[in-house]
């Protein structure tokens, strides 16, 4: 990124000026120089894009890890005045809706079972779908699948897969209200009809992970991690259903816009005002997509479970957190000295809410919401909490991964997945994938440094780090 065309903040903070006669509202850029630097120019093109759609509330924002995307940038935030014709888009909460991270904590040391890791990461493989069209062993038919979109992880639950301990663990209790499972196409419902309990591909993992580091103590007693624990992380969204919602109402909600006299700076945001037909129609599906994420998420996490206990009968696996960073969510946020309701787009970023915030659960009140931030394989994760100052810098939002340094497509031209895979092992990371194509186009190479990412959403303010995790088996489509 050309840092000549930004103007600094402060050393975490960075804006974008506003030409003579132009007409848009605020860009924040939140990172270190050097991540900035290595950013695409799109992402400032992408972003400041963003920033002339109407009804803006703030500005438009950039995490530490973002890199450009469709519409917006992967790793946007933007949040919209319903009131004031604020819009919603579906470039603005990606293509595979509800896409986040589970993270279990386990009753588990790395010294305990170091020798049985080869069996687990078996095991773990065998036992859970990952893949471009993999499936899994429940099939649905329509009717049920419109109960999973009504219910998600509550429906889930109810089904035996998981407690009701984990849905107050589960942002919404593991339910998003006011889904439309009839706003959803039936071609969306067919694709995910054998693929609810699945991972999926591209960036999608389930990994097994050793809590290598504690930065904030308290936070960590409140989460019940310390060092040398197992952890498991489950990054997956909604799979096939929530890549044709964003296929099938980028259509109407061009068309929304074009009605309404709405310019687009960019086709690819498509948009239409929140109080529309068309935004509330794309609204209801997007809904009913979270629910499908948030369910087969408790799926996975289930699936999980049985696994662990085959080869450790006592093992225990506790719902630590269960956010998604690919959303648009209604949430009442200060502006201007009161509350408002906004929609808060988030799209490659994570909510993280502050200390006493009333929807965290009681356990975490005190410490602020666990956000995740997941590394590539063969580097680690970060879990921080969430800040009350994020609440005015980013509307409680911050970074959800490392965020790609280059393109699928680079990564091929650098790497051989057969030759990261026995260049981890040696490092003492299992990897157990049924693509080596796929493994190089996630080469740890491939993306940010999540060191760097996690330092400086901390020094930006948007959340504190609490414990690093490295990883000792991944298991990736």
């Amino acid at each position: 990124m050309d840092l000549s065309r930004l103007q600094e903040i402060n050393e975490w903070c960075w804006t974008i000026p506003l030409a003579a006669g132009e007409q848009r509202g605020e860009v924040r850029l939140y990172g270190s120089r050097e991540l900035l630097a290595a950013m695409d120019n799109k992402v400032m093109e992408q972003i400041t894009n963003v920033a002339r759609l109407p009804g803006l509330v703030g500005a438009a924002m950039t995490m530490p890890d973002a890199h450009w995307g469709y519409g917006f940038p992967i790793g946007g935030v933007a949040a919209f005045d319903p009131e004031q014709g604020g819009i919603i888009s579906a470039g603005g909460v990606g293509f595979d809706i509800s896409c986040g991270i589970r993270c279990l904590r386990t009753n588990l040391e790395l010294k305990d079972v170091v020798g049985i890791l080869p069996s687990l990461a078996r095991g773990l493989s065998e036992h859970i779908p990952a893949g471009v069209g993999e499936e899994g062993e429940l099939k649905l038919n329509i009717s049920e699948l419109d109960e999973v979109l009504t219910g998600g992880a509550q429906w889930a639950v109810k089904r035996g897969y998981g407690t009701e301990a984990d849905l107050e663990f589960i942002e919404e209790h593991g339910r998003m209200v006011d889904p439309i499972p009839e706003n959803v196409s039936i071609l969306a419902k067919k694709r995910q009809r054998g693929e609810m309990g699945t991972l999926g591909s591209g960036n999608h993992y389930l990994e097994v992970q050793v809590v290598d580091r504690i930065h904030d103590r308290e936070a960590a007693d409140a989460y019940g991690l310390h060092e040398g624990q197992l952890v498991v992380s489950i990054h997956c969204g909604s799979r096939g259903l929530g890549h044709q919602i964003g296929t099938d109402y980028l259509v109407s909600l061009a068309k929304g816009a074009s009605r309404l006299g709405i310019s687009l700076p960019d086709r690819e945001l498509a948009c239409a005002p929140i109080n529309s037909p068309e935004g509330q129609q794309y609204i209801g599906a997007m809904n009913a997509a979270m629910n499908c994420a948030l369910a087969n998420r408790q799926i996975l996490t289930h699936l999980t479970r049985e696994t662990f206990r085959h080869d450790i009968p006592n093992a225990v696996l506790e719902t630590l957190y269960d956010v998604s960073h690919n959303t648009c969510k209604p949430e009442r946020h200060a502006v201007n000295g009161g509350k408002r309701l906004l929609y808060v787009h988030r799209k490659g970023a994570t909510r993280a809410f502050g200390p006493g915030h009333p929807s965290l659960p009681e356990r975490y009140r005190a410490a602020g919401q666990p956000v995740v931030i997941g590394g590539s394989m063969g580097t680690g994760s970060y879990i921080l909490a969430g800040t009350v100052e994020s609440e005015r810098l980013a509307f409680s939002s911050a970074s959800h991964g490392a965020g790609r340094a280059m393109s699928r497509h680079q990564a091929l031209k650098q790497w051989r997945g057969r030759q990261l895979v026995d260049e981890l092992a040696r490092e003492g990371i299992l990897i157990r994938t049924r693509s080596m194509r796929g493994v190089a186009e996630e080469a740890p190479g491939a993306y940010k440094d999540v060191n760097l990412v996690a330092e400086a959403t901390e020094r930006a303010g948007l959340a504190r780090r609490v414990a690093f995790l490295r990883p000792k088996v991944c298991v990736k489509g």
